[in-house]
């Protein structure tokens, strides 16, 4: 058995998965929770409407949840497509910090105690997964060409 071949040929489909696993990935999240929200069945709705509640005051509720939701199934449509990725990463980094702040605004929400989530909080905790994937698809880019006489760092 050949092991340090063996390992090469996992870690080498590995990082041909990883792309389009992630990709995918996000995408199914984004959709089917995106989706959960214009359906009116998502458990995340008491959250978001006490966020609203604590930040947002320029529209109603109703309307703002549906373009929420609209903007999350965007932005899991848009990870299909490699060349929107430089659209879709700052979409999806806007999108991390709406749903971090229930943890500092909404600190009874999301907290039982000293480093103790609420199930709300893990919920949210989670996304540093969906940030790390994103960064590690961002990282894959090919980046934008130099202009001549620009500096490389």
């Amino acid at each position: 058995m050949n092991t340090p071949r063996i390992d090469h040929e996992i870690i080498h489909w590995l990082r041909k998965a990883f792309i389009p696993f992630g990709r995918f990935a996000i995408f199914i999240v984004y959709v089917w929770f995106g989706m959960l929200k214009v359906v009116g069945l998502s458990p995340a709705t008491p959250l978001v409407h006490h966020l609203f509640d604590a930040t947002i005051h320029f529209m109603p509720f109703n309307t703002f949840f549906i373009l929420f939701a609209l903007f999350e199934v965007l932005i899991g449509v848009l990870f299909l497509f490699p060349k929107a990725t430089r659209i879709v990463i700052p979409l999806l980094f806007l999108h991390m910090i709406t749903t971090i702040l229930p943890l500092i605004l909404l600190p009874q929400e999301t907290w039982n105690g000293f480093m103790v989530l609420t199930l709300e909080g893990q919920y949210i905790v989670k996304n540093l997964v969906i940030i790390a994937v994103a960064i590690g698809i961002a990282a894959h880019m090919h980046p934008l060409p130099m202009r001549r006489g620009s500096r490389q760092t």
